[in-house]
């Protein structure tokens, strides 16, 4: 229990939160008063037992007042201590807002939060008009499906609070990750122990107490919409007050639906801030914005559709006051909450309302009898029985007035100008922000394949201009679409020489290790030979069939091979050629070796002793001739090793080559001597001429021998 603690107080001691500067006065201050307290009680302890303590004297002890002093700090820091066990057990341990798990669960809650928004406006299509009775009421079954989905995507919310109870907000050891943070913990003295449920405590009290924490978090939760629509809507239905239903409803809506917007805008501007991306992709951006347009346009139709419902009740409520025995009851149903499964209470009364063929010719079999002005499509929804006709049209209408900025009729009445302005000018803003951002994505994608094309129409004109062969010309094609293919048009080299020395190197020691570790040659090095090897290598591609290196030119890099394969030949003799195959973890080039450890050292590089060409596409990294020189000129210490010697000339292909040709002679002449000794009809008879004979064969195993392209005698005689 006590590693634990201190782990999580470590862990919490390099966090901070930037939201707000009186919270994390308040976590400091909380900090500051546990260790405070941990400190008094350590002295009084001292104090108790007789020790010398290095603080100020005590008066209440000189006076003889210390009993009770001390018996009352203890029971403050028992019951504080108590009180913080049990609270950082409730708790758990402090967590990294930077783990992965973190921040796939910050994606995924940033798509909850979408849904909230669009599953917040499908309460306004519960309300629908009875064509049978002409009244109101709420579908029951609609009701149900989505105060479910309400509930669900609340309990998500709920998790997400309960996350951020125990999270911590951004990193302050500089740089250090957590574990190290645990680990200095770890070395810590023993008072620092009791911090670790007090700074747990004190991450909770941060969250609860920022201005945009719990209790915003707490507020876009709370079941306003199905307390109004399961509590306060059937009883408006029942005291006839149907007028008072819309405006409740949209009131309610727009009460907790703009906050809502507010606090998923946070949300995404947080995650920014953390990571400086979201999803990491432009297709992801595009996506995004085009749920927030949908939202939007969601949002917008479900408002327009409840006020239909308003603008037909209207007419409904003017044609019942021109009608006898009409009251506004007969505007609502018997039953506020309808599930389909029985038939509507039927008066007489509500039967003879519902068969009014005046009214239902006025208000709900055409648009054009009344006056609905903005609304006029909705007089085909009010009245429909299928849901799904009900959610889609809405949103096709927002889509509709939120791109095309107008085509709409509008009646005189305050609360239809009002809306259509706002429809309008949302729909103008959301336009603008949605074709900027995709724009900028789109740019984003397809700058560098802009670039690339007029590349590619630059180097068409140029070796049109010069009348280069169509062999040359093909060969360009291939390695420009090969380099494309490989990096995406990136200029790694560019990108990882812009970042500081410290990162360069940290990154290139990450990348080119392992592949620097398969070369035997450095194996038996230490890392910081290797760190100096990793930060000088460059990235080469190489197309199929390209010749790298000519027997007899300088050698001017060494290679290693990280994808593809090589083709290293040498001619021997009489135009016989060696050849070999260099793979992944295959490096050529140690001619450069032994020409920057030669003493005296020759400034003239090294001839290569094969030519070097690509069987496929190759991905390699080069170390040029001055980086092998830097390297094995401060380290020479290194290379003199004479592991690192046999090393080089085992796995030299110069040498290899040599020693092949050297061994196929001497098998050669072995199988030469036994085809003699088995044929005795030819073997000589006088022992002067079998001495003259293998003298011969000696001869002309040395003559092919010295022939051969031995490497120099002085090759890694460092």
């Amino acid at each position: 229990m006590a590693n634990q603690e201190l782990a999580r107080t470590s862990h919490l001691r390099y966090y901070t939160d930037d939201d707000s500067e009186d919270a994390e006065d308040y976590e400091d201050d909380e900090v500051e008063e546990g260790s405070e307290k941990d400190r008094l009680g350590d002295e009084d302890d001292e104090m108790a037992e007789g020790g010398d303590s290095p603080g100020p004297v005590d008066c209440g002890s000189c006076f003889g007042l210390d009993g009770g002093g001390r018996s009352r700090s203890r029971r403050r820091r028992r019951s504080s201590s108590s009180f913080s066990g049990r609270w950082g057990w409730w708790m758990g341990q402090v967590m990294d807002p930077r783990a992965k798990w973190v921040q796939e669960w910050n994606r995924v809650f940033l798509l909850v939060c979408a849904t909230g928004l669009f599953v917040d406006p499908l309460f306004f299509y519960a309300l629908s008009v009875s064509d049978t009775y002409m009244c109101l009421f709420i579908d029951g079954w609609f009701a149900i499906t989505v105060t479910v989905l309400r509930c669900m995507t609340d309990a998500l919310h709920v998790w997400n609070m309960w996350l951020q109870l125990k999270m911590a907000k951004r990193c302050r050891g500089g740089g250090r990750s957590p574990a190290e943070a645990r680990d200095e913990g770890a070395s810590g003295d023993e008072g620092r122990r009791k911090e670790g449920p007090a700074a747990t405590r004190a991450v909770a009290l941060r969250y609860l107490k920022v201005k945009k924490g719990f209790l915003f978090d707490l507020f876009v939760i709370l079941p306003i919409p199905q307390v109004v629509l399961w509590v306060l809507i059937p009883k408006l239905l029942e005291r006839g007050s149907t007028t008072v239903v819309m405006t409740v409803l949209l009131i309610v809506f727009l009460f907790q639906y703009l906050p809502k917007i507010y606090h998923s805008v946070c949300l995404l501007r947080r995650m920014q801030n953390l990571s400086g991306y979201i999803f990491g992709t432009v297709w992801w951006g595009i996506a995004l914005n085009m749920i927030a347009y949908f939202v939007a346009s969601h949002a917008a139709g479900a408002c327009w559709y409840l006020l239909g419902i308003q603008r037909a009740e209207k007419c409904l409520r003017e044609q019942c006051g021109k009608t006898q025995a009409c009251g506004p009851r007969l505007l609502s149903c018997k039953e506020p909450i309808y599930y389909g499964t029985t038939s509507m209470v039927s008066e007489r009364l509500r039967l003879a309302w519902g068969e009014n063929k005046s009214v239902r010719w006025t208000c709900l079999d055409s648009s054009n009898n009344y006056d609905y002005g903005a609304y006029k499509w909705t007089v085909q929804l009010v009245t429909n029985n299928s849901r799904l006709e009900k959610i889609l049209f809405p949103i096709f209408w927002g889509l509709m007035t939120l791109s095309t900025f107008g085509n709409l009729e509008s009646t005189t009445e305050w609360l239809e100008v009002v809306f259509n302005i706002i429809v309008l000018t949302s729909g103008l803003l959301l336009v603008t922000m949605l074709i900027g951002n995709i724009k900028v994505f789109l740019h984003a994608t397809t700058s560098k394949k802009q670039a690339m094309q007029l590349k590619m129409r630059n180097i068409e004109w140029w070796m049109r201009k010069r009348h280069l062969p169509q062999g040359f010309r093909q060969r360009v094609r291939n390695y420009e679409r090969q380099r494309w293919a490989a990096m995406r048009g990136v200029d790694e080299c560019e990108m990882i020489r812009n970042l500081p020395e410290g990162l360069r190197r940290d990154i290139k020691y990450h990348l080119c290790l392992d592949l620097v570790r398969q070369v035997p040659l450095f194996q038996h090095m230490d890392d910081l030979v290797l760190e100096n090897i990793c930060d000088r290598v460059k990235s080469l591609i190489f197309t199929k069939g390209e010749t790298i290196t000519r027997e007899g030119d300088p050698v001017q890099r060494m290679l290693f091979v990280v994808r593809g394969h090589l083709q290293s030949s040498q001619v021997l003799r009489d135009g016989v050629k060696s050849c070999c195959m260099l793979g992944p973890g295959n490096f050529s080039g140690d001619e450069l070796l032994s020409w920057c450890l030669r003493r005296p050292f020759i400034e003239r590089l090294p001839p290569s002793s094969s030519t070097l060409v690509t069987l496929e596409t190759t991905e390699a990294f080069g170390l040029e001739a001055e980086d092998v020189k830097y390297v094995t000129q401060h380290f020479r210490y290194t290379f003199v090793n004479e592991r690192v010697k046999r090393s080089a000339r085992y796995y030299s292909p110069g040498w290899r080559t040599w020693a092949a040709v050297a061994i196929q002679l001497a098998w050669r002449r072995y199988k030469h001597r036994l085809t003699l000794t088995s044929l005795s009809f030819i073997r000589p008879r006088r022992p002067l001429s079998r001495c003259s004979s293998l003298g011969e064969d000696r001869l002309r195993l040395y003559t092919a021998l010295l022939t051969s392209p031995k490497p120099n005698q002085d090759d890694f005689d460092f």
